[in-house]
């Protein structure tokens, strides 16, 4: 997979256990995260864990996980923040990188848990999602985030 994609979706949760919102564009602020977010206001299940400023995940994974496991996860239910297509987030990991302008550090993979699982009342899911659950990042340098905007190593 190309080290270059594209940003497909933008999703934000008010607070933990809100439905995630869509959005076209945010602003994403270092060392705390999307503004609107739970995370933003350290509202999240992972809140206390280093590095969850932002989290991605591939629009290739998530076909995958229909094709494979025929579950259909509808836009933002997976509750990873930004949807790429055409990046494999997995390679990086300790690796810094931008989303438009914003610059990014990734922290670790973003493996699925339990509360996922029970959140969707999908079985199955956390299976699915292994290894191809997302990024988790730290944000370096805030701007905005868009629909469309390019994400690529740096």
């Amino acid at each position: 997979m190309p080290s270059t994609g594209t940003v497909r979706a933008i999703h934000v949760a008010p607070e933990q256990g809100a439905p995630t919102e869509r959005v076209d564009r945010v602003r994403a602020v270092a060392g705390c995260g999307l503004e609107g977010d739970r995370y933003y206001r350290a509202d999240g299940t992972f809140a206390d864990r280093e590095g969850s400023d932002v989290t991605l995940i591939e629009s290739e994974a998530l076909a995958g996980v229909e094709r494979d496991y025929e579950i259909d996860l509808e836009p933002g239910v997976h509750r990873r923040n930004i949807t790429t297509e055409g990046i494999a987030l997995n390679h990086l990991v300790d690796v810094q990188f931008r989303i438009g302008e914003v610059v990014c550090e990734g922290v670790e993979r973003c493996e699925p848990c339990s509360s996922l699982e029970s959140h969707l009342a999908e079985n199955g899911i956390r299976e699915a999602l292994v290894h191809r659950g997302g990024l988790r990042a730290r944000i370096l340098e805030g701007a905005t985030v868009a629909t469309g905007d390019r994400v690529e190593r740096i």
